[in-house]
């Protein structure tokens, strides 16, 4: 990945249409949602049938966001759980990562699903607009706004901040780290990162190994180094040690040491890259690290 990212980015030289936004959001579209019965890449592998989840608690529906400067769009989300008990439980709002669209991230969920015991949390999760069955194009703004329609969801049915978990993984990592440090619809008491970036800068950086600023090939503005200075609530960071596409060195440690809140747990798990720490961290360990965490 790091290579071609050197590519793009010296093939800028030649031509300005060449951007790393179009790697940063690597958005796929879909005629339906197929969960279980979806062929093509997964984060994770198949999950053992003891993860299997009834359809009957599984729905997926569609919501308008609405941004005042990207317009708005339609977007799509899925949540898994009881939604008559939102009012009551504990809710991990899932925001995934920057390839293709839910299905990819379908087993992810269902791990988060059995956290603790089977749908002991309710789990809600979204495609980003251009993402999925989403309308409209990537953008960072346009990206927050349909996390924040997310969270205006889960308030209308009963969810208050102390019961809102929020979780992101890679490219997630900016819109959780966004509504836990500013003024969202709701405001998560705890947040979990799982291989977060510190900045759109530094992976300009990271991918170029030029001193060129991450203006020049991205619209994205993101900076995770900084707004998780402003994180008060607790905090869970996971990274992979061998982490081939976000390195845990200039990304995760940085977001891990400007963290000044209340409380944090690093969890560096060795031998994982990129997409795979669920996997080799071994899902129950995992699954009970997250519940330590939130029941905490």
């Amino acid at each position: 990945m790091k290579n071609f990212i050197l590519l793009l980015v010296s093939s800028t030289f030649l031509s300005s249409c060449l951007r790393l936004d179009d790697q940063l959001y690597s958005n796929a579209s879909l005629d339906a949602y197929n969960f279980d019965a979806y062929t093509g890449e997964k984060e994770i592998p198949e999950l053992p049938s003891s993860y299997n989840i009834a359809d009957s608690m599984v729905k997926v529906f569609s919501l308008i966001s609405q941004s005042s400067s990207e317009g708005d769009a339609t977007i799509y989300l899925e949540y898994v759980g009881d939604i008559n008990r939102i009012a009551t439980d504990t809710i991990i709002l899932y925001c995934h990562g920057n390839t293709d669209h839910m299905d990819r991230y379908w087993n992810r969920v269902k791990l988060l699903a059995h956290t603790g015991n089977k749908h002991r949390y309710g789990v809600l999760t979204l495609d980003y607009r251009g993402y999925g069955m989403s309308s409209g194009k990537p953008t960072e703004k346009g990206m927050y706004a349909d996390v924040n329609t997310a969270l205006k969801w889960l308030q209308s049915k009963g969810l208050s901040n102390e019961r809102l978990v929020i979780y992101g993984y890679s490219l997630g990592s900016a819109s959780a780290t966004e509504m836990a440090a500013n003024n969202y619809e709701m405001k998560p008491n705890k947040l979990i990162l799982e291989a977060p970036f510190a900045s759109s800068e530094v992976m300009v950086q990271d991918g170029s190994k030029m001193a060129l600023p991450a203006s020049y090939f991205t619209n994205a503005k993101i900076d995770n180094a900084e707004e998780i200075k402003k994180v008060t609530q607790p905090f869970m960071w996971i990274h992979g040690a061998d982490d081939d596409f976000l390195s845990i060195t200039t990304h995760g440690e940085v977001v891990y040491k400007n963290y000044k809140g209340t409380y944090k747990e690093a969890h560096r798990i060795g031998i994982a890259v990129h997409n795979n720490v669920p996997f080799i961290w071994g899902f129950e360990v995992y699954s009970n690290n997250i519940f330590k965490f939130i029941s905490k």
